[in-house]
């Protein structure tokens, strides 16, 4: 299970872009001594979370920033669910297959609040998100929202990147 120490390092790692130094894990530990830090260094190195790099340097490791998975929850009948860590997912690793040409948006607006969106298209010089659907000859965005109408294209539809995963927020 993950512990107080790597969901602190990850946040520092999430906001700064690199790991902490000895001095800085003090502060973010709430430690009065170094060797206090390193004890906690040596038992992250052996989990596999962090190495050290040639010059000594703390550095992530595939394991780091991995978001445990802790069972399964059935979409038919309500059960009980088993809490059981089962495994450790990258994010990367699960959704990514071509980091080169991978990216990601932000969406703003609402056409698509009913449903998950399927692609991301350029028509006639503007970019939206939506269902892309095809009847014959005839291309059409379709929304999932019933407040909005079909984008049907006057000059120009590309699809630009075909959705492959979605992460929502959810207000609390």
């Amino acid at each position: 299970m993950r512990n107080e120490y790597q969901n602190k390092l990850e946040s520092f790692f999430s906001e700064n872009k690199r790991m902490p130094t000895y001095r800085q894990m003090m502060k973010l530990f709430g430690f009065k001594s170094k060797n206090a830090v390193f004890k906690v260094v040596e038992k992250l190195i052996k989990a596999g979370l962090v190495a050290k790099d040639h010059l000594g340097r703390l550095i992530p490791t595939d394991l780091f920033g991995k978001i445990p998975m802790l069972g399964l929850v059935t979409a038919g009948f309500p059960a009980t669910v088993e809490e059981e860590l089962t495994d450790k997912i990258n994010l990367d690793d699960l959704l990514i297959k071509n980091k080169p040409l991978t990216y990601m948006l932000e969406v703003d607006g609402d056409s698509m609040i009913d449903a998950h969106i399927e692609i991301i298209a350029e028509v006639d010089g503007e970019f939206t998100m939506k269902y892309f659907r095809k009847v014959g000859n005839k291309v059409w965005l379709e929304p999932a929202n019933k407040n909005y109408k079909p984008i049907y294209p006057e000059h120009s539809l590309n699809v630009n990147a075909i959705l492959k995963a979605v992460i929502r927020k959810y207000s609390n």
